[in-house]
């Protein structure tokens, strides 16, 4: 079949960050109607993003797509954060905006995004988290051990879910040097029920993430975010209805901030936020694959 020369226009953002060049990069696809899924997966390949975003509208209504370097996902924080300031800068209207985004698999997520002296802000409502259970102590050693920790902090290990399924394995220091050091430890995460795991420091509410085979890293990550935050509710690390700030990409040299609000109380979560600023870097066409 001939090549395609329709060009699909994207713009270049920085997600959790209050600057271009820093915090978590992405690009967002803002009309991909006529895209498929594996074409929208080949591009997310070619840009390299830790996940891109493809939009499209239909009668009224947006639509959009999540994808990392391996495959689509039901729900990603920061994508939808950055799609959404990026919307409002390219409508030119009004200094505060609300956006209603469906996502495959049906679920709808509310965005408010605020433009004030030229920056953009976008808080992400991510509902009531899944909390979906603790893990067995034995099980401790182990995921230490898969992290490059010498002990965790006495927090449970407990896996919680805004979208995704996150282990929350907390720590109290030794961040710097944690890395994935087995090779199955996506298994291992799919027998205590989770899909992925999201470091955090106890003591300074700082976090780290990496896709499971431990390659790539990501700066700033909003789904682990809110699990985070309800997880803090729970376990009195954060008050309810008051901010506290999540600390990302610090080791890559992307220092990235994510503003975390948990409602509820700490038996009864009913909901969580995640905001943060966007800055926009530039914008470009590639043709489809």
């Amino acid at each position: 079949m001939p090549l395609s020369r329709t060009p699909f226009n994207f713009i270049h953002c920085d997600v959790f960050a209050d600057r271009p060049y820093s915090g978590n990069s992405l690009a967002v696809f803002t009309d991909c109607a006529g895209l498929s899924g594996p074409q929208m997966l080949t591009i997310a390949q070619e840009m390299r993003h830790f996940e891109s975003i493809f939009l499209s509208e239909e009668n009224g209504h947006i639509c959009a797509r999540v994808f990392d370097l391996f495959e689509e996902l039901p729900f990603a924080g920061h994508p939808i954060i950055g799609a959404a300031c990026s919307l409002h800068k390219e409508s030119g209207t009004g200094d505060s905006r609300e956006w209603s985004i469906g996502l495959q698999g049906g679920r709808e997520v509310t965005v408010s995004t605020q433009h004030r002296d030229g920056r953009y802000f976008g808080t992400l409502d991510q509902g009531r988290p899944e909390m979906i259970g603790t893990v067995d102590t034995q099980e401790r050693q182990g995921i230490a051990r898969a992290f490059n920790l010498d002990q965790l902090a006495d927090f449970p290990l407990e896996v919680i879910s805004t979208g995704l399924k996150y282990l929350v394995v907390p720590v109290a220091g030794g961040l710097k040097d944690a890395r994935i050091t087995v090779p199955d430890l996506e298994r291992t995460l799919h027998r205590l029920g989770a899909e992925f795991a999201y470091l955090v420091d106890v003591n300074t509410l700082e976090g780290r993430h990496w896709n499971n085979d431990g390659i790539m890293e990501d700066v700033a990550t909003g789904s682990a975010a809110g699990v985070v935050g309800a997880y803090a509710l729970k376990h009195g690390l954060a008050e309810p209805g008051r901010s506290f700030s999540l600390k990302q990409g610090h080791f890559m040299g992307r220092p990235s901030e994510i503003i975390v609000t948990s409602f509820g109380t700490p038996d009864d979560i009913a909901r969580v936020t995640v905001a943060g600023e966007v800055a926009h870097v530039g914008r470009g066409k590639v043709i489809a694959p």
